[in-house]
């Protein structure tokens, strides 16, 4: 069982009620991030939020909604330890994890259609990081990363 955080703007608030029951539905417990209606919210402060819990182990995973997914994908890769990817179908939903050991998963509120987005979240959730090869490189962004981090304090 992962602990899976999630969260949205107010676009993507229909679908992360959806996200929050199939993730309890597959076994993991789903950390609801707000927000709670549909009123306009600015995406990072919510962005922040999971974030913030995947980059200090409060939760094991993240998933992220936005009008595009991409706003929220931004946001979130300004964490520590954070890989997040837009993912736009199957295909990307799995690579994400198989190749890049994703741990924050960004979807689009607008574009996805509610079947569709359930999938891919499944698929994201149930799919591991294949490591060897993928693992060296996953390593050099954690090192780019330290590096950064520790250049900028």
């Amino acid at each position: 069982m992962m602990k899976i955080a999630v969260a949205s703007d107010h676009r993507g608030v229909q679908i992360k009620s959806k996200i929050l029951a199939l993730v309890s539905d597959l076994g993991h417990q789903a950390l609801d991030f707000g927000p709670q209606d549909h009123e306009s919210v600015d995406y990072p402060d919510y962005g922040a939020r999971v974030a913030k819990a995947v980059s200090r182990a409060e939760a094991d995973r993240g998933i992220l909604i936005c009008g595009t997914g991409m706003g929220m994908c931004i946001v979130a890769n300004k964490f520590r330890g954070v890989r997040a990817a837009t993912c736009h179908d199957d295909v990307t939903a799995e690579l994400s994890r198989r190749h890049n050991n994703a741990n924050v998963m960004c979807l689009s509120g607008d574009l996805l259609g509610e079947p569709f987005a359930m999938r891919m979240v499944e698929i994201w959730l149930t799919t591991e990081f294949e490591g060897a090869r993928h693992a060296r490189r996953v390593d050099k962004i954690s090192h780019y990363e330290s590096e950064e981090f520790s250049s900028n304090s």
